[in-house]
């Protein structure tokens, strides 16, 4: 055998040992993509050694395999990244219908978004769409936060971990865990790095990373203000019944809250604080903490007419 197929059939060897590593840290919705890519592969390196095999001497005998195992490691390798991008096109080839959950889209999710919460019911309502990665330091910011001496930390932790079970079990979500590599100086730095290198979006509720996300034009998927969108939009005059919970900030000021948290300031509702008001809505108010209503009583409108 001559030294040049030695030394490929070395080369060979030694990316056969990379992918297996590869493949062992994937999870089971990753490792059959994995899988599907080395068959692929296989089948490509097969129609390949046809013409091959009429080489002369160890060429014809030893490129034929070789280039079938090269195919096989490198469709192995791209489709353990990108396993759920070629699945969705798949999907889309065989039943002419549109992108599958995960539409080949990455998200890369950080412990925010994770411990608060309403992540896992917004997947359970099916608008979420993409691959969700969880980098390892996530993960093991997680089990740090779980671990603390602090209840409170403690049990943000515990509901964090809770949220990714759920994920985990939600079939129409793919997660995929991602081992981060080198040195991290920062969380965020290294989650902005990570979403940077494979073009992805990311899932946060911290508005810091929010904003360093996108000074370094990552796109961001913010919690907080998907949730300020969903709320009710109200005009002036339109009628509300709202409790009185406190007094407001100013004089003569009141308090109440809708469901979904937004803040009702009643106008002249210092005093009816406990009661049941019906009011009118004068104007709303979009600040960075959400959005405020203001709202008059309508008895106090009928006075003053």
């Amino acid at each position: 055998m001559q030294p040049e197929v030695l030394i490929l059939v070395g080369l060979l060897i030694v990316g056969a040992l990379v992918l297996t590593a590869r493949l062992i840290r994937l999870q089971t919705k990753l490792l059959l993509t994995s899988f599907m890519g080395v068959l692929i592969g296989f089948v490509v390196g097969a129609l390949l050694s046809l013409p091959l095999a009429t080489l002369p001497g160890d060429y014809g005998q030893w490129l034929p395999i070789a280039i079938t195992i090269l195919l096989a490691i490198m469709f192995g390798t791209l489709f353990a990244s990108r396993g759920a991008l070629f699945v969705s096109f798949l999907y889309q080839a065989v039943t002419g219908r549109g992108a599958m959950v995960g539409g080949g889209r990455e998200i890369v999710v950080d412990t925010s978004a994770i411990i608060d919460g309403r992540l896992a019911e917004i997947a359970k309502t099916g608008f979420l769409f993409g691959t969700l990665v969880v980098p390892r330091l996530v993960l093991e910011e997680l089990q740090h936060i779980a671990d603390s001496t602090d209840p409170l930390r403690r049990s943000k932790g515990r509901r964090g971990l809770e949220v990714l079970t759920s994920l985990e079990k939600n079939s129409e979500v793919v997660v995929e865990v991602l081992e981060t590599e080198g040195r991290v100086k920062t969380v965020d730095a290294k989650l902005v790095q990570i979403a940077k290198d494979r073009g992805a979006y990311i899932m946060t509720t911290d508005y810091n990373l929010n904003r360093v996300a996108e000074i370094q034009r990552v796109n961001v998927l913010n919690v907080n203000e998907l949730s300020n969108a969903l709320r009710p939009t109200v005009l002036p005059g339109e009628e509300m019944s709202i409790k009185v919970v406190s007094k407001g900030k100013e004089k003569g000021q009141g308090v109440g809250y809708l469901p979904d948290g937004t803040m009702i300031v009643v106008e002249q509702g210092e005093k009816l604080v406990g009661k049941e008001v019906d009011t009118v809505v004068s104007r709303a108010l979009q600040t960075v903490a959400g959005k405020m209503i203001f709202v008059t009583p309508k008895s106090a409108k009928k006075s003053s007419g």
